[in-house]
Formats: C-alpha cells, structure tokens, sequence
C-alpha cells in the first residue's frame, strides 16, 4: 500500500481479570502484522485501569469504506495478551479503520495447567465486506403470543441487562450462547454491520434500527415463544451480525451510549418495530433500510429521523424505554455539574468511589451531595476510563454508564 495514499487507525486494549469487573494492570500486550506473530508492531504493559496507551497504526484510505466494491477499507492485525497468571490470548483479525479508535476488550480466563496454549479469538469480517447470507424477509410488525402460550408480555418495552446470542442458525444446535450485555451486543452488531467512518447521523439511524430489530425479539419473546433458550442469534439469514469476541469502534460506542434506549415504532403499536435492513448493493431489500442508502444520505446532509423516514415511511417515530434492566435509579432528566447538589450528585458520588475500588485511577470524592471540583475530576477520569466524552459533567450517557458499572462492579464484590 503506498504510504503517501493510507490513512492512520487508531487501537486501545483493555484487559479485565477473569469474571469481576476490575482491571489486568500490567498486562503485556503485543500487537503484530496479520498471521506474522514475528512481525511485531508495538508492545505495550496495561496501566491501573488495565489499558494500553493507544497505538496509531495504518489503515487503508476513508474513500475505500465509502464506496461499496472497492478495496478491503480495512487493514487487521493479531493481539496477544500475556500475563503471569492467566491463559494467554490472541485475538486474530482486530480491524483498523483510518480517523477511528478501535477499542478492543479482552476478559482474561484462569490458566488450567502450565504452558497453556493461547486461547485464540478470530475475527470474522464485517458484513459489508465478508460474505454471508441475505435476510429472509418478516413483517416488521410482529404477532404477539397468544394468552395460552403463558409468555406475559409486558405492558411497555423494557430494556433488558443481558440478552442471550446464539452464535449461529437457530436450528443449529451445536452452536454456542453467550450472555452479552445489551449495549456492548448493540455495539458488537454496529461495528460489524456498518462502518465507523460513515457520517454520525448514518451511525445513530443504523444503530437505532438494529436497538429496535433487538427490541421486538425481545418484546415478542419470539425465539423463547418458539422453545429456543435464547434471545437472538447471530446469523445474518434471520437475524444480525455478531461477532464474538471483535473490536468495536469510539465513534459508534459514544452513539450507543447516548440513544441505547430509544428505538423505531409506529402509531397503534406497542412493540418496537423490526426494522430490518440490508446493504443496498449486492441485495436490495424495498420497505427496508438500505446500509449504503443510509450513508449516502448523511453524506448528503439528512438527520437521523429523516434518514429513518426515506426508508421505513413518514409515519415511524421514535420513542424511549422508560425501564432500563438493572439501573437502581433512572435518570434524572437533568445534567450535573459543578454548582449541582442534592441526592442525585450524592448518588453518583457514592457510585463513583465504589467504582474506584476496583478502577483507582478514579479518585474517592466525599460524598456530600455537592458537586465540586473534585467531584468533576472524577467524572472526567471515569469518562476517559470508559470511553465517554470527557466533559467532567454527568449527561444521560455518563449516568447510565456510572450506575452499571457500580451494579457490576458491586454485583461481583458480594459473589466473591
């Protein structure tokens, strides 16, 4: 590739201890060309927050991701994670896009015996680029279960703390579940369905369509209703793409954060709708959103709810999950900032100094209910931590992410 012509990626690895939310500091991370492990890059020792710096490494041009049919719009390299304790890991294929951070997580798991071979984790190829079967076509509003079937369905969507993905067709029953929470499953599908380097609206249209594709299997109960032990599965005929395992993307991760309980319905409706959607190029899915379509329509200045409306109809809109799975308290509805007081900053501060338990690059606050400099420092620490913008104010996406790190951090500390 002429280096005159490539553009530059970016990657960060965070590495946590086997079953607790709570960092691996001194991890060795290595990062090495594709399939050449001697070919090695950089290699870097995870701080108190079980983060490497981040590495900037070459990547294809923008314009190959934004154009379909063209070069591969991505370059992949290999990951291996080494720490005296655990079972090494190598995650193969981590996917490199030019003026995006790829972020890629790493759970360690317990070494069983000495010299333990790696575990290795492949990534497989995004969906606009790798080849995998078509959608077979629903109704995107769907029946519900009748009374007989004894599924009670709830009077609202509710966004729920984990969802099962079947790693593969429905029928195939060798495949394997994995309890994924729901906004790094929204997260993992993004990153591999659509490309970080579209325009923010595109973004937030796909990744709003695939919360509500989720949503209606969920509020349908249409696989459990059906006698599977799972919520979705990962096979591109009848569902989303899942891949175990894969980076996702800061730009998409900040975008999920902010709308992961907004979804796509229409008037007369409880259920989100299943809003599905293919590439538009190699198949062409009328009444449904078209991935390209999409990105060609942000290019060309459309918000999100307009670029929505050019492919499920004029009469779709959005609405919010009041009830998110797991959250203690729901969100104020007002943002906190230096100046705030009351039982809210209270919470946030008590929530705070029990995240930096397990997370001590987060400074303890006392917890008075004022919110001050220090509260902010705070804040902000935590917002680099995880991936937010580092503003140093709570806003809807840094309160959620606060309190469901507190509930897991708080969840492991009781079980263990």
């Amino acid at each position: 590739m002429d280096s005159a012509s490539t553009g530059t990626g970016r990657l960060q690895v965070s590495v946590l201890l086997p079953g607790v939310i709570k960092p691996a500091s001194g991890a060795a991370v290595r990062v090495t060309a594709a399939d050449d492990e001697k070919n090695v890059i950089e290699q870097m020792i995870t701080d108190q927050s079980g983060q490497t710096p981040v590495l900037n490494l070459p990547a294809p041009p923008t314009d190959y991701s934004m154009y379909p049919g063209g070069p591969r719009p991505f370059s992949t390299y290999d990951v291996y994670i080494d720490t005296a304790e655990y079972q090494p890991t190598v995650i193969k294929g981590v996917q490199i896009f030019p003026n995006t951070t790829a972020l890629q997580n790493v759970e360690l798991t317990q070494k069983t015996y000495a010299g333990q071979p790696p575990r290795q984790i492949t990534v497989d190829y995004p969906t606009l680029y790798g080849d995998y079967p078509p959608k077979i076509p629903e109704e995107m509003v769907k029946p519900l279960p009748p009374p007989e079937s004894g599924f009670v369905l709830l009077p609202e969507p509710v966004i729920p703390e984990f969802i099962i993905v079947h790693d593969g067709h429905p029928n195939n029953a060798a495949a394997p579940n994995y309890t994924v929470p729901f906004i790094d499953y929204i997260k993992n599908v993004t990153s591999s369905e659509i490309y970080a380097t579209w325009p923010e609206n595109t973004i937030r249209a796909n990744v709003l369509a695939i919360i509500s594709f989720t949503l209606n299997r969920v509020f349908t109960e249409w696989y459990r209703s059906r006698g599977f032990h799972f919520t979705i599965t990962s096979s591109t005929a009848v569902d989303q793409k899942f891949i175990y395992g894969r980076n996702i993307f800061e730009e998409i991760s900040v975008i999920v954060d902010a709308v992961f309980n907004t979804y796509i319905t229409m008037p007369n409706i409880r259920q989100p709708l299943l809003a599905q959607y293919c590439d538009g190029r190699r198949v062409t899915c009328p009444g449904w959103m078209s991935q390209w379509g999409s990105k060609d329509l942000g290019v060309r200045g459309y918000n999100t709810i307009d670029i929505l409306r050019r492919f499920y109809g004029p009469q779709i809109h959005l609405e919010q999950a009041e009830q998110v799975q797991g959250i203690p308290t729901s969100w104020p509805g007002n943002v906190l900032q230096v100046g705030s007081s009351g039982p809210d900053v209270r919470a946030i501060q008590e929530r705070l100094n029990g995240i930096s338990n397990n997370f001590p690059a987060i400074n303890r606050v006392r917890a008075d209910g004022v919110y001050g400099e220090q509260t902010r420092e705070s804040v902000e620490t935590f917002q680099r931590v995880f991936h937010l913008p580092a503003t140093g104010i709570v806003d809807f996406a840094t309160w959620f992410k606060i309190t469901r790190i507190y509930v897991g951090v708080t969840r492991m500390a009781e079980l263990t």
